[in-house]
């Protein structure tokens, strides 16, 4: 490890710095959505991805004093399928570990489409039509006592998604909340089968991103069919999203994207005088919110694992990130890191995405941040 490194990352140990690895652009100009893509692409990245109710802020805040609507980069596929998501956006769908009662999903007999989840008492789940009212279980991720709620309202998927998002997190997702001990007593005291956090559609990313992070309108039908129609962002209606026809023309909201996925394979020394060469640094992540966005880019690599900036220090006994950043979010595998020379910090780009320590001589793709 280059002492030089280690000097710097001494010098910044107070340095701290709250930075998102994508930034938006409102453009002010009314095209249709094809046309505004093809703009995004040209001076930006894409259009806008949104991947959780902070970029939602942010978008808002973008577009303050416009009281119009604006394209993002959703879209509804023409004849696509259907596919499987949770409405807590950092968790993704794995069909390896649904807990579908037997025959489910079914569509209720191919009658009407049902693109929602519910659950049974024995916390087997069932795909259910979105528009019927319901009681509904939230998760809380600050409440440390009680992080599952019960709610006894009735309301359609999409009343009790905003809900939960405006007075707990979100919906329950996920199958190890979904099988918590806490869960399993509120659904003993329950007699009905209330809406969970599990939906299905078509609507896909123009960057080809599968964020399953959706903020509609409650009037929004999900069984209907959205051929030819695209999602814009409403700003006097709290930034939530309506699906109108792809020909209308209205401003939109670019992103550049502040990070890229070298597919060289190098070892982790040449990867940062690579990134420091040709781009930034090596990346950093420090949140939740990184992570993810990280582990989309990752799914594109052709090694197992990516080098990000995180490098152990053997003669003082820490990890820490090349961009001064302190290693606060951690997201290792289980076991990991046992410290040890000549070690470096890389994700691997299947499973979970979680960090495991390799040694620095070992060959991967890596990830750059651009600025």
């Amino acid at each position: 490890m280059q002492w030089s490194l280690i000097l710097l990352f001494l010098m910044a140990q107070c340095c701290f710095i709250d930075c998102q690895l994508y930034q938006f652009h409102y453009i002010n100009q009314n095209k249709n959505w094809t046309e505004a893509q093809q703009y995004c692409r040209e001076k930006h990245t894409d259009l806008a991805t949104v991947t959780n109710m902070k970029d939602m802020e942010r978008l808002n805040n973008i577009s303050a004093g416009y009281k119009t609507a604006a394209w993002i980069g959703l879209y509804d596929q023409t004849n696509g399928n259907r596919t499987w998501f949770w409405s807590l956006s950092e968790l993704e769908f794995n069909e390896s570990e649904t807990k579908w009662q037997q025959g489910e999903p079914n569509d209720g007999g191919n009658q009407v489409p049902e693109n929602c989840g519910a659950m049974n008492k024995d916390l087997t789940w069932l795909d259910d039509g979105c528009q019927k009212t319901k009681y509904f279980l939230c998760y809380d991720e600050t409440n440390k006592t009680h992080k599952y709620h019960l709610i006894e309202e009735r309301k359609t998927w999409l009343e009790a998604q905003s809900y939960c998002r405006e007075k707990h997190t979100d919906l329950i997702s996920g199958t190890k909340q979904l099988q918590d001990e806490e869960v399993k007593k509120l659904m003993n005291s329950s007699s009905t089968y209330p809406h969970i956090g599990l939906f299905r559609d078509t609507w896909r990313w123009s960057d080809g991103n599968s964020f399953s992070f959706r903020h509609w309108n409650n009037d929004f039908n999900y069984p209907q069919s959205n051929s030819g129609q695209c999602a814009m962002t409403v700003f006097n209606d709290g930034g939530r999203w309506r699906n109108v026809s792809c020909a209308e023309r209205k401003p939109f909201i670019c992103y550049d994207d502040k990070v890229i996925l070298i597919t060289e394979n190098k070892t982790w020394e040449d990867a940062l005088y690579y990134c420091r060469d040709h781009h930034h640094d090596l990346v950093t992540i420090t949140n939740m919110d990184d992570q993810r966005w990280i582990q989309e880019k990752v799914k594109n690599a052709s090694t197992d694992y990516v080098w990000m900036g995180l490098s152990y220090a053997c003669t003082l006994d820490l990890w820490f990130w090349v961009s001064d950043e302190m290693v606060i979010y951690k997201n290792w595998a289980e076991g990991e890191p046992m410290d040890d020379c000549d070690m470096s910090g890389a994700m691997e780009t299947g499973g979970k995405h979680k960090w495991f320590k390799r040694n620095d001589s070992d060959l991967f793709n890596f990830i750059c941040s651009k600025y």
